[in-house]
């Protein structure tokens, strides 16, 4: 069984600035982790944390579907578990812009639980970066 993580965050910003935090490397680095992401499909690239006694800090990932500025897929592999990430990007009336994330493949709820924790405080990193 494979359960599926869902959030909705509203950012002040305009759709290209907040696309522009998704997909350029620099700026990614700011709010997620290192990386050497590139936005084009095919493209395998790593996010990279400190590594710990329980994990090597690699995080995986192959780019899946970059359709600016509203559609971004990649997948997210740690060990043996591989999940899917896709952000949507939509302008709202009130001007704000919403950003959806959906990310599937967790096995199990704990992991799934995890990740809303970490999301939601990389998403508040996301804001500031923003604000700048």
């Amino acid at each position: 069984m494979s359960l599926k993580l869902e959030l909705d965050f509203q950012y002040k910003t305009s759709i290209g600035k907040l696309w522009s935090a998704l997909t350029d490397s620099s700026k990614l680095a700011k709010w997620v982790l290192e990386n050497d992401f590139k936005p084009v499909v095919g493209h395998r690239f790593q996010f990279r944390a400190q590594p710990n006694e329980y994990w090597d800090g690699i995080i995986d990932g192959e780019v899946l579907i970059v359709d600016p500025p509203t559609r971004l897929s990649y997948s997210w592999a740690v060990g043996e578990e591989k999940h899917t990430v896709n952000w949507t990007l939509q302008v709202l009336e009130d001007g704000k812009v919403n950003l959806h994330l959906d990310q599937t493949g967790f096995s199990n709820v704990h992991g799934l639980e995890g990740a809303r924790h970490g999301w939601s405080n990389w998403c508040g990193e996301l804001e500031r970066l923003l604000a700048q």
